[in-house]
């Protein structure tokens, strides 16, 4: 009983500390980004494009990056969304049990959300070469949401196989059809879910770097068309951070206090928007 009681409350220890290495390390992070680049954050930063001379010290902002990150992950993200719904869709109500099919789909799936970023880069590259198309917003936002696809589509698999199986067997049981069923019945009871899937997809497209780096370029104009080359923020922190400039180094920490804010109040709002649809959850 003695021995139990000492193994009870040595894991209880372990997993105290492992709670308190998580908020050590979000604290640690948001610490020191804010620490660092607090100061030299100016309303410049975020409304004026670099100057000439900015990553050698001179004036100018961010915005082109903000803009670009914000263009291709924005985009990216809803051209995933709506990819991974029927993927999620097909093998949580159409499939058959013990569909080969499904099983193959989700073990490529896994396989894909392993891929690293620059991975999925290089991809996009060569096909860009093949093709003869140049860096351009577009093609970043089509990598962008080819990387987001396999790990949306996972989650929102993993969301719809949450709501309970006896919701659509009652909703076939009263004539409706499968395609019936899976909009208007597991659609809207797994729609907290599939909220939160597509607010974290968009969080990991914005502070992406590998994926853009080859198939959208780097501009320090803000794109006004599909065709143009796009900066985004993770790479504009990239190249400041290299800047043997001091104050330009300083700033870099300034793009990454708005790369923070934008992941963070991104994450915060998917959880107000999964809390608000919550309350129409059949529980």
């Amino acid at each position: 009983m003695a021995g139990g009681v000492a193994e009870e409350k040595a894991a209880l220890l372990m997993m105290r500390l492992s709670c308190l290495a998580v908020l050590s390390t979000f604290l640690g992070i948001i610490g020191m980004v804010v620490w660092r680049g607090l100061p030299t954050l100016r309303l410049e930063m975020l409304f004026r494009t670099p100057s000439a001379g900015f990553y050698m010290g001179g004036g100018g902002g961010v915005l082109n990056a903000i803009v670009g990150s914000l263009l291709m992950a924005g985009v990216g993200t809803v051209i995933a969304v709506f990819m991974s719904i029927p993927v999620a869709f097909y093998l949580n109500v159409f499939a058959p049990r013990n569909s080969h099919l499904a099983s193959a789909v989700r073990i490529s799936l896994d396989l894909l959300c392993g891929i690293p970023s620059i991975v999925y880069g290089a991809f996009a590259f060569a096909v860009m070469l093949m093709a003869g198309l140049r860096a351009s917003l577009a093609c970043g936002t089509i990598t962008l949401a080819v990387l987001c696809f396999p790990i949306m589509a996972r989650a929102m698999d993993e969301v719809l196989r949450m709501v309970p199986r006896e919701l659509a067997e009652t909703s076939w049981s009263l004539g409706a059809t499968r395609l019936e069923t899976a909009l208007r019945v597991i659609l809207r009871q797994a729609t907290p879910g599939l909220v939160s899937a597509a607010m974290l997809s968009f969080g990991r497209a914005v502070g992406d770097a590998a994926s853009v780096l080859f198939a959208a370029g780097y501009s320090d104009r803000v794109p006004l068309a599909p065709t143009d080359p796009a900066a985004s923020l993770p790479l504009a922190i990239f190249f400041q951070l290299g800047s043997p400039f001091p104050e330009v180094r300083d700033r870099a920490y300034a793009a990454a206090l708005i790369l923070t804010i934008l992941v963070v109040g991104v994450g915060l709002a998917a959880r107000r928007l999964s809390a608000a649809r919550s309350r129409h959850v059949v529980r």
